[in-house]
């Protein structure tokens, strides 16, 4: 069953935030949320998190309308940081562990567990105030997880982390993932989308634009990439028949083409032209799809 959610509209007065989305979002799955800012992403987290009522449409879990009896096995974790400052990370954490229903014994055991995990067991006793960025949302995110939920809503997860966090903060949503938890994360960093993703929807202006499994996604999208390196100009092929973008970098041309076909016309058109070092078709990435759909409307 899961998350669904059935013709949702939110309109703030005479602004629609949220319209008209409809989206089955399966069990055990992590399900990504694309969009620029104000394309309605958060409102749309609210709504399912019962903080805010749809104006119209309805939001259900294995069927059942969300209210406060779900939000025990609903965690949250918002884009802005809602940490105590002047609180040790274990008061902080046993207090809102407190509030899900949790024993303390059981809280500090899964407290253990994910400092542990996230290599940081002596922050237990620190004050969040004097936890740098990626540390306090490490601890943000423990919140979020420590009762267990089975469903779990993470807003910019990695937004202004590291790479060193930014890995350690994936592994551990592919783990709850891979316990059974369903996921559902916003971002604009298509590759963290492309990399964990295999169901998403593109919002824009409160609208989807584009949603499904990934992979359909980019198999309807149609057109391929074609890298190509090599020791001679290139750049007569950006009018080549068929090609739909082209960008010359240091090594040789990115072209977006129609469709396979075409890399075998300008294969022919290159051979013995001079060296050829790297003559590559490749998929189109998510961002190729997301500026396509929003593109000129996102800058």
């Amino acid at each position: 069953m899961g998350l669904m959610l059935e013709h949702v509209t939110k309109r703030f007065g005479k602004f629609t935030a949220v319209d008209d989305l409809s989206l089955a979002i399966p069990d055990r799955e992590m399900f990504g949320f694309l969009g620029a800012n104000g394309a309605g992403k958060t409102t749309t987290f609210r709504m399912i998190l019962g903080l805010i009522d749809p104006s119209e449409g309805k939001i259900t879990w294995d069927g059942k309308e969300i209210d406060y009896s779900t939000s025990p096995i609903i965690g949250y974790l918002p884009e802005e940081r809602g940490l105590y400052p002047k609180l040790k990370v274990k008061d902080q954490i046993v207090y809102l562990a407190r509030l899900r229903g949790m024993q303390k014994q059981n809280i500090l055991q899964e407290l253990d567990y994910w400092l542990t995990r996230f290599k940081v067991p002596e922050y237990a006793n620190k004050k969040v105030e004097e936890l740098s960025k990626g540390n306090q949302q490490k601890i943000q995110f423990i919140t979020a997880v420590i009762h267990r939920p089975k469903l779990l809503i993470l807003d910019e997860p990695f937004s202004g982390l590291d790479p060193v966090n930014v890995e350690q903060l994936k592994d551990a949503v592919l783990e709850l993932k891979g316990k059974g938890t369903t996921i559902v994360f916003s971002s604009h960093r298509m590759e963290h989308v492309e990399e964990m993703c295999e169901h998403l929807c593109i919002m824009h202006k409160g609208k989807p634009v584009v949603q499904g499994a990934l992979k359909e996604i980019k198999r309807s999208f149609g057109k391929k990439n074609l890298v190509i390196h090599a020791n001679f100009n290139l750049a007569f092929l950006e009018n080549f028949p068929g090609v739909t973008r082209a960008r010359q970098t240091t090594e040789g041309i990115h072209l977006q083409i129609e469709r396979e076909e075409i890399a075998e016309g300008i294969l022919n058109e290159i051979v013995g032209k001079g060296f050829i070092r790297k003559f590559v078709l490749e998929e189109p990435s998510l961002n190729d799809i997301f500026i396509e759909k929003v593109g000129a409307s996102y800058e």
